[in-house]
Parts: structure tokens; sequence; C-alpha cells
């Protein structure tokens, strides 16, 4: 038999909030709203807490659950994934963060054509004897038409690309998923992002944009509305972000929202 040094006892009387490992890249089948499974590329965090007698975690075993795991991750796996390594590794709380490109396959508005479409997702997903609890995120890419220089233009008006970044907590067995927060993110802004666009598919997109003129307080507002409308979700943060064309800045606007926080004053 080999030596366990990571199972000896410590006697230092020290426990440990997180012991893990981090910046592992790894292979992941992930499911998606349109019933299929997608291949990608995930930047791993994995942890658990370790009690004081403890001397180590068996880091292995990390990898063992991961492995376990990859190729049935979903919104009803997630927590599934934490909860086994928390009982594989004996500790009272694990944390599993997931960072991967998410693509869907998308159709352009009037051809039709498909292609796909790249979306930054991660998912923070925490088990623990007194419950548990996860966090989607996703960084959707837009376009914005700007209101002001619509109003006060003879001819046009700027846009700008930007980012509507969402960070969503499902309340408990619920189905949400990446798809319904980007459906989300996507309708709040002038245009949604394409990969592939033909003229009659950019003419299309253009004078969409140009109808739906929204700064990004109105974008985080479009946001909120949607989110706080969806029983599924009981908290989340928005955080809009606008690469300006003709400025030298970005702007942005942020909004948090719970549905245990009483409302703020109007």
């Amino acid at each position: 038999m080999l030596a366990d040094v990571q199972g000896l006892p410590d006697g230092r009387g020290i426990a440990l909030d997180e012991v893990g490992i981090d910046g592992l890249r790894y292979p992941l089948l992930v499911a998606d709203g349109q019933g299929t499974k997608r291949e990608t590329v995930t930047t791993v965090g994995m942890s658990v807490s370790l009690d004081a007698d403890v001397k180590g975690a068996h880091l292995s075993r990390f990898v063992e659950v991961l492995r376990a795991w990859r190729d049935q991750l979903g919104p009803d796996t997630v927590l599934s994934l934490a909860e086994d390594l928390r009982m594989r590794m004996g500790s009272t709380s694990a944390q599993v963060r997931l960072d991967f490109p998410y693509f869907l396959e998308r159709s352009a508005p009037v051809t039709g054509m498909r292609s796909f479409t790249e979306y930054g997702c991660a998912l923070d997903a925490r088990a623990a004897s007194t419950g548990s609890a996860l966090t989607l995120k996703t960084r959707v890419p837009v376009t914005s038409v700007c209101p002001c220089s619509k109003a006060i233009s003879d001819r046009g008006a700027h846009n700008q690309r930007g980012y509507n970044m969402i960070e969503a907590r499902p309340a408990k067995s619920v189905h949400l998923w990446f798809d319904d927060l980007i459906e989300v993110a996507e309708s709040a802004a002038s245009s949604p992002v394409y990969a592939l666009l033909k003229r009659p598919d950019e003419r299309h997109v253009t004078m969409a944009g140009y109808d739906n003129p929204v700064f990004v307080e109105d974008m985080a507002r479009n946001v909120t509305q949607a989110l706080r409308a969806d029983s599924r979700v009981t908290a989340f943060r928005v955080y809009v972000m606008n690469d300006e064309r003709i400025h030298n800045h970005t702007a942005y606007a942020r909004l948090d929202w719970s549905s245990t926080t009483p409302a703020r004053p109007a």
C-alpha cells in the first residue's frame, strides 16, 4: 500500500474555506435549448472546504468527477456535479466554476442562412450540507442605435457594438438555461449580432436597429423588466456596456435585483 499523505490528520486546528484546482482546460459537452449538445472547451475551477483535522484534499478526484460529468452538463445536472464532488471528497461544501464559449445556431432574419454565434458563458455551482445554489452567467454581443443621435441628425444615426451581461440565480427545481438569458439580452437591444448576413439580412438589421434606438439605460431596464417578470429567476445582476463609436470612452449601466430585497423608492 502506498502512503496516503493527504489523508493524515493535521493538528493545527485550522479549517480552510476552499482547497482545489483552478485554470484547468477541459473538453465539455453542454446541452443547449435546441435539443442538442455542443462540444466546447471550459476553463475549470473546483474546490471543497477542508476540515481542521484533515491535512489535504485528493486533487486527482476533482478531475475524476469532472470527467464523469463532462458529457451530460445541462440545467438539471450542474448541481448534481457539485454534490457528487462534495460527497466524493467528504466535505461540508463544494464549488464548481466553469467558463466556456457557448455556440448557438441562428438563422439570418430574411434569408434564413444558418450560422453559429458565440456567447461567453459561465456556471457557478455550490453544494453544501445546508443546501445548494447555482448562478448562470452570459455575455451577449448586441448592437444599439443612439436615440439622441437619431433625434438630432438630418441623416442616419450612430450605432455601436456592446454587450449585455447577465448573472442570474434560478429558483429551485426549475429549467433556466443560457438560451433563456441570451434571448432576453438580445431582445433588449436594437439588434442581435449575427455571424452570417447576406445583403437582404443586412438591410433588415440596419433598418430594424434604426427603428429601435436604445441607450445603455434602456437596455438595462429592458433586461430588468423581463427578468423580474420571470418566476424562474430569484436574483440577477445586469451589466450593459457600449463601446461608443464617436466618444473616447465606453458607456455602461448596472443593476442588481433580488426577489427578497425591497424595491427602491420611485
